[in-house]
């Protein structure tokens, strides 16, 4: 069997920016809700998906906003689509599909903990995580476990990842905290790219592992005088670069209740119908292939 994992939080902001805008009767903003579930609708109508779960930031903040006075929040977003949200996992879970509404760890980090907990089932053939977040990447392993980018259609293996960042996934939060992530909040370290981080961490593997002194580099796609200066810049900020490794690194220790025939869909609950008459689109439940 497949599973699929899927990252609500980026899908509600797709649908967001992607789907039209629609109102409610009660004049709420709910077109990335409706465009969530009509996406979703069209992932459950696939016969290979039998196994769902979607995680949500519930609260755009998380752990990492008090080890990062920089990292993310939810400042800055329109709060049509914050409001919705509470909506979104409120239908996901109507539509019969377990939801995972992070507060103190984020959607990432649910999505890592389950992954790190059904690869060990032998019946489990494949883990697809249905997002296209670079994060996501240091979770994918061989062919057994991939992220899939369904707008685009692009499946990322372990070979894959490698071609895109340059590395392995075990290196991608080392890869990150050199570069920087502006959506994350965090800034990287000066003067390190993202071929110069790819080209050192392929010798190097890790953060730590990187000699201070660049001579010890012995690397030919970097000349000695670009060595050192991105030698000098990372000794200056060793800290700083191991705290952005730790934003980055996706934990595994997320509380989760729920077993793998817990994600096994068996169906949308009648209580559907009902949200999706207030949300004023009567035409999804028509298309539900399976009711409980």
């Amino acid at each position: 069997m497949k599973i699929h994992l899927i990252d609500g939080t980026y899908e509600l902001f797709r649908n967001h920016f992607g789907a039209p805008p629609k109102e409610a009767l009660d004049g709420r903003a709910v077109g990335a809700t409706l465009g969530l579930l009509r996406s979703l609708l069209m992932l459950l109508t696939s016969p290979e998906v039998t196994h769902v779960a979607c995680a949500f930031d519930h609260v755009i903040k998380s752990f990492r906003n008090d080890l990062y006075c920089g990292y993310k929040t939810g400042e800055g977003v329109d709060p049509n689509l914050l409001a919705q949200f509470p909506l979104a996992e409120e239908v996901v879970a109507a539509l019969g599909v377990v939801v995972w509404p992070m507060v103190e760890f984020e959607a990432d980090d649910a999505l890592a903990t389950a992954t790190a907990r059904f690869k060990k089932n032998k019946m489990v053939e494949q883990i697809v995580i249905c997002s296209p977040d670079k994060d996501l990447a240091q979770l994918v392993s061989s062919k057994r476990i991939v992220c899939w980018d369904r707008r685009r259609e692009i499946i990322l293996d372990e070979k894959g990842v490698t071609k895109k960042f340059g590395v392995r996934p075990p290196s991608i939060p080392d890869w990150l905290a050199l570069v920087g992530d502006s959506a994350d909040g965090y800034p990287g370290i000066p003067g390190w790219g993202a071929k110069s981080s790819s080209a050192v961490l392929t010798r190097f593997e890790h953060l730590e592992s990187i000699p201070n002194d660049s001579s010890k580099w012995k690397l030919k796609t970097i000349t000695p005088g670009r060595a050192a200066s991105l030698a000098e810049s990372l000794n200056g900020h060793r800290e700083e670069a191991l705290l952005y490794r730790k934003l980055a690194t996706l934990r595994e220790d997320v509380p989760m209740k729920e077993k793998l025939s817990d994600l096994k869909w068996q169906g949308a609950y009648a209580e559907l119908k009902k949200i999706c008459h207030k949300l004023g689109d009567e035409r999804i439940p028509e298309r539900i292939p399976r009711w409980r």
